[in-house]
């Protein structure tokens, strides 16, 4: 749905060019074919992805380059801003238009487009947004997926610059892990196949993998599966990675047991309903007496959202932060 960003963006952006690549911005997809007809088309979110012709999406960022204008809404992580400046190099000239509501913004975000182009310039502010406009490209090598071993781990993960947390393992995940080898109040994991909801940049897959079971993966963001994929090549292990929203696509009593540690932003907005309609559609998915574990923030309400719409839900491990609890599904 278009909104007053991406006006704001079409606005300051040139009216000519040979290539576009469209970042993160479906609603401009149909002003770029204006100026031309070779359109790329990037969006890490599924859900944003789903609204574009398939023809125009790339499968992967750097089929992106060559371009010579890009136009994007502006990331809330830098590292995923990094990511979407470098993709775009490769013409002798290349100008990018993002933009973002300003209290989004932060003038780290002019340093990192910096790094790529030679010039960067920001537009004045209207209706509460703003547009970061680069031009002059460095063509600076990617250094995108990055990949990172974790000894106490025993194994890698890996990130694009999209990917939530990088190559970083979170405390929320690290108390899951603990309470799904039985370290918690509750005895740990029953079942041989077993779907990582929001699979990040892999770490929980890579566990189960590196256990033997047999690991799904999903995750809305396109970044995510990418890296999980890297992770399970860099480890030797399999895992089948999926883009895509909420369970959809899953066979019904297809899996022993899901484990999630969920998303509840959808970019800078926060937003729980994907999760929170998972909890209701695990109990197609799951197999009679499966089990779904979850890790999230104390104070958000999913205990009582997983008794009502999956069953009996217990606490398995807690700490100030957060919870793990295991759902037995009815």
């Amino acid at each position: 749905m278009r909104d007053v960003v991406d006006d704001l963006i079409w606005d300051e952006a040139p009216k000519t060019a040979q290539a576009v690549a469209v970042l993160d911005a479906p609603a401009l997809v149909e002003d770029a074919l204006t100026l031309t007809s070779d359109v790329r088309v990037f969006c890490d979110d599924w859900r944003e992805a789903a609204q574009v012709d398939p023809a125009l999406l790339v499968g992967h960022p750097d089929e992106l380059a060559g371009v010579d204008l890009a136009l994007a809404r502006l990331p809330k992580s830098l590292a995923a801003l990094d990511e979407l400046a470098v993709s775009v190099q490769g013409a002798p000239d290349v100008t990018f238009v993002g933009g973002a509501r300003i209290k989004h913004m932060n003038k780290t975000m002019n340093e990192v487009l910096g790094k790529h182009f030679a010039a960067v310039a920001a537009s004045l502010g209207r209706s509460k947004s703003r547009v970061l406009r680069a031009w002059g490209p460095e063509n600076l090598e990617s250094d995108w997926p990055k990949v990172r071993f974790h000894e106490d781990l025993g194994f890698s993960v890996a990130a694009h610059g999209a990917t939530f947390g990088g190559t970083k393992v979170d405390a929320g995940t690290r108390l899951l892990l603990t309470a799904l080898s039985g370290g918690g109040r509750a005895a740990g994991l029953v079942g041989d196949s077993v779907l990582d909801w929001g699979c990040g940049n892999g770490t929980i897959a890579m566990w189960l993998a590196a256990r033997g079971l047999s690991v799904l993966a999903r995750d809305v963001s396109w970044s995510a599966v990418a890296a999980t994929s890297i992770a399970a090549e860099v480890n030797r292990v399999e895992v089948d990675a999926s883009w895509g929203a909420g369970l959809d696509g899953y066979a019904d009593q297809s899996v022993d047991a899901i484990v999630t540690n969920p998303p509840f932003h959808q970019g800078v907005a926060k937003d729980s309903s994907d999760t929170i309609d998972m909890f209701t559609d695990a109990a197609r998915v799951l197999r009679s007496g499966g089990q779904l574990w979850c890790v999230f923030n104390s104070h958000l309400p999913y205990r009582k959202e997983l008794n009502v719409r999956l069953g009996q839900t217990l606490v398995a491990a807690q700490n100030p932060h957060y919870t793990v609890t295991v759902t037995t599904a009815r």
